[in-house]
């Protein structure tokens, strides 16, 4: 299965610059989505390239074919993987997202060889559903990883994530109040705005102290 050839890429941030972060949308918001434009335009302003892009059912979406579910995992791999090539191969960049966008990372990242994964709500388990784990690929990956997470997140709550077999390599940080999109409680001492600020800030830092990028042979 092969995925679109001319996935549109839409980017921030300075070109040409070493850290590139490349950015997918979780299953039921777009690229452009409030939570995407804010963290992208907020990574940018730390001195960052990113890129984001859709899948293809979310791309049709935007054409006006209407709302469907989500691509098969097969189809968001390899579109994973096409747009990481066409950024010059993973050695050259951090891939990551929202829920499913970041999880489709995580699961292409060893094979892609990608520089770090930086994911933003980390779809641990369904809501409701704490058996259904998606954590498997995670006891192993190699790959240096930031999740930002919220507490207050029904995808994986603290006391979850900390029963969990993951791989050293693996560091969340927990955004106080937050959401599954960060976002706190309405009459919470902490704004939306703050919450989302740590969270670039964390990923900022996060993407500046991984090795360069490998250089292309």
């Amino acid at each position: 299965m092969e995925a679109p050839a001319e996935t549109e890429l839409l980017f921030e941030g300075p070109a040409g610059g070493a850290d590139v972060v490349v950015l997918a949308h979780g299953a039921g918001a777009p690229m452009d989505s409030p939570f995407m434009n804010r963290v992208a335009q907020g990574l940018a302003k730390q001195g960052l390239r990113v890129a984001r892009f859709e899948f293809p059912y979310m791309a049709n979406r935007r054409r006006g074919g209407g709302r469907k579910a989500p691509d098969r995992e097969p189809m968001l791999r390899r579109t994973w993987l096409d747009v990481i090539l066409r950024l010059g191969g993973g050695g050259q960049v951090v891939i990551g997202g929202k829920s499913m966008g970041g999880r489709i990372a995580s699961l292409v990242a060893g094979e892609a060889g990608a520089r770090g994964l930086l994911c933003f709500g980390y779809p641990f388990h369904p809501p409701g559903e704490p058996a259904r784990l998606r954590t498997s690929h995670l006891e192993s990956l190699a790959v240096p990883t930031l999740i930002v997470q919220g507490t207050r997140d029904p995808f994986g709550a603290p006391e979850e994530v900390a029963g969990y077999r993951l791989s050293p390599g693996i560091r969340v940080h927990w955004i106080e109040g937050g959401d599954h999109s960060l976002k706190p409680k309405a009459r919470s001492d902490r704004t939306e705005q703050q919450n989302l600020e740590e969270a670039i800030a964390a990923g900022a830092e996060f993407v500046r102290n991984l090795p360069p990028p490998s250089r292309r042979t």
